[in-house]
């Protein structure tokens, strides 16, 4: 990979940016996007945050710098750039260790801001937080992340940050979220918030356990949206419920998790949950924090794996998609995959894209095309898991019933004189209830009579 530098035009923004990437000849961890993909979409992060790029820097590394993970001759380049641009932020792809980051600042200036992509997401997820659960997450997270980094450097930025947060403003790219006026504040007063923000997570996490148990007692399977970012899983949604959660073309346009009943074309009810979508370098301190909303995903019954087709690296994107699930250990659960915005594609080129990703629907949530089938591959999935039982249960037992029909396929139905005789297949959890019931040999009583006459 060639290393390059790009000028590119300004518009007079409020802040802006200078992207520096690097390409290691043994990375940290392993990726299948390339330099230029990641570069790209670290762009699509800096314009979701509100920065206008203005300049982009990449080298090809043998081994990082420990002090700026630059050399010295391309950290030189950077330093004029920014004069060049009058950039006032400079994002690393690479998260910066604390020592890095204070060098880099040091050399470039206090006026410049240094940020790397952990830092970026962080922002972005402070700015798109609405509920008490996501809000929490995102301080938690940042707080970890600021910890090591609480410097003197920060000290000069917490009290722009604060001024800004006391006007109304916002404070910038990378100051958004907890302690815009706390960064001055000692180590061990952030130490007591982080224990704070982590016992009132927990008490997040007991309510969520308490909703999925309830859940789980009304018998309703779970299928939740997984994908890369900005693949369209709130735009699913809204398609799949005739809802209105808020979606939008930007990354990470939606964090909390939203649960809405669909109705499956067999007649089973269903419960879809959209879940928050992931990204490649995934910081490690937003999948501690939020381990309470992640848990949902591990508690589907289904996953559907929405992907959008258009993308380049859409190849790139499910496997990123696979690895955070092997780590969320769900990599077990059953997964559709939804090929989305397909009505983006000339149609000249829909089946050659489509055969690219073997087993997956294509479908349009924009223009609610292949729904349907989306819905009958979950349909079939759910009903791989069920087992095969024969059951007579007496009328007084009739919830059972009830419940065979809500969870389960009725293959056949019969009224004797003692109760309800069902043939068909429900869960296993389900079957464990309906033991005491279960008919014996191969054939009811009822067929056994039918079959002599």
């Amino acid at each position: 990979m060639s290393e390059r530098t790009r000028l590119l035009p300004t518009q007079n923004p409020q802040e802006r940016a200078i992207l520096v990437g690097v390409e290691r000849k043994r990375p940290r961890r392993r990726s299948t996007f390339t330099l230029s993909e990641s570069m790209a979409e670290l762009a699509r992060l800096a314009e979701t945050a509100g920065l206008e790029v203005v300049g982009e820097i990449t080298q090809h590394l043998d081994r990082p710098h420990p002090a700026t993970l630059i050399g010295k001759g391309k950290l030189q380049e950077l330093k004029l750039l920014v004069e060049a641009t009058g950039a006032n932020v400079v994002i690393f792809d690479e998260e910066l260790s604390p020592r890095q980051q204070r060098e880099l600042e040091e050399f470039l200036g206090e006026e410049i801001k240094v940020l790397d992509r952990t830092a970026l997401i962080l922002d972005i997820f402070a700015q798109r937080a609405q509920t008490k659960e996501g809000v929490l997450q995102v301080e938690l997270a940042q707080y970890i992340y600021r910890l090591p980094r609480l410097t003197r450097a920060w000290t000069h930025l917490a009290r722009q940050a604060g001024g800004a947060a006391g006007r109304g403003g916002i404070g910038g790219v990378g100051l958004r979220g907890p302690g815009e006026t706390q960064l001055e504040v000692d180590r061990r007063e952030i130490k007591k918030r982080i224990a704070q923000l982590r016992k009132e997570l927990e008490e997040v996490r007991a309510h969520r356990e308490l909703y999925r148990k309830r859940r789980k007692e009304a018998e309703i399977p779970v299928v939740s949206l997984v994908g890369y970012t900005n693949a369209g899983k709130s735009t699913l949604l809204n398609a799949l419920t005739d809802s209105q959660v808020y979606a939008d073309d930007k990354l990470f346009a939606t964090l909390d998790p939203t649960t809405r009943r669909v109705v499956l074309p067999g007649g089973q009810e269903i419960l879809v949950t959209d879940t928050v979508g992931f990204i490649q370098k995934l910081p490690t301190q937003l999948v501690a924090a939020f381990r309470a909303t992640l848990e949902e995903i591990r508690e589907a019954d289904v996953l559907i794996h929405v992907v959008d087709i258009t993308h380049s690296a859409a190849h790139s994107q499910i496997a990123t998609v696979n690895h955070v699930l092997r780590e969320l250990k769900a990599d077990h659960i059953p997964v559709v995959m939804a090929l989305n915005k397909i009505d983006l594609i000339p149609p000249e080129q829909r089946d050659a894209r489509v055969r690219e990703f073997p087993g997956g629907v294509p479908i349009s949530a924009a223009q609610k095309w292949g729904l349907e089938e989306l819905l009958s591959r979950v349909e079939e999935a759910l009903q791989e898991r069920l087992v095969p039982v024969r059951v007579h249960i007496p009328y007084e037992r009739n919830d059972l019933v009830v419940l065979f029909h809500r969870t389960g396929i009725v293959e056949d139905e019969r009224f004797t004189e003692q109760g309800t005789w069902l043939r068909g297949r429900v869960p296993a959890h389900v079957a464990s209830r309906l033991d005491a019931y279960r008919v014996s040999g191969m054939v009811s009583p009822i067929e056994a009579q039918e079959a002599r006459s």
